[in-house]
């Protein structure tokens, strides 16, 4: 009778354990594994993009081996300005994360991961999904205070790091 006990007790926990543990893999499969395109940007954009290439090259790095500095350019579109700035490189586990968020009238209107982690197949799956879900996030929320994708803890932590740095910047 203790063995029937003992074995419908270690089943029961067992299927408990099983159900409650939760994978992010509906996310994942549903964003496929391409690598992020590069979009077509602005010539405000493209200008700092340049400037933070330039910038860490004139140091013999590129851009994800170093810290990043504060690159803004303007341009006058009508009577708002609108000003790219560039959060730190913020190391995580699988790489470094970087992003690059644009003002304009104090508001954010535009955020972008300009460095994250694409050095497997695994990384590119995961983040292909993540990255814009957290470029979204934080043009919805116009903070740094926004939720985490489930999957990519690393990506988003260091998301939201850089994110901060480059709102610190922009004084919002």
């Amino acid at each position: 009778m203790k063995r029937i006990l003992w074995w419908a007790m270690s089943t029961l926990t067992l299927v408990v354990m099983l159900f409650s543990y939760h994978t992010s893999t509906e996310a994942v499969a549903a964003g496929g594994t391409n690598i992020a395109v590069p979009q077509t940007s602005s010539s405000t954009d493209t200008q700092a993009q340049a400037s933070a290439t330039t910038t860490s090259g004139s140091s013999g790095g590129d851009v994800t081996s170093g810290t990043a500095s504060a690159s803004s350019s303007s341009s006058s579109a009508g009577s708002s300005a609108s000003k790219t700035y560039t959060g730190t490189s913020v190391d995580t586990r699988w790489g470094p994360v970087q992003v690059q968020i644009t003002v304009a009238n104090g508001k954010v209107t535009k955020s972008e991961a300009i460095v994250y982690p694409t050095e497997n197949g695994r990384d590119v799956e995961i983040n292909s999904v993540a990255v814009p879900t957290l470029n979204d996030e934080a043009v919805t929320a116009q903070s740094a205070s926004i939720d985490m994708v489930s999957g990519a803890t690393y990506t988003s932590n260091g998301y939201i790091e850089s994110l901060q740095s480059a709102l610190d910047q922009a004084n919002l």
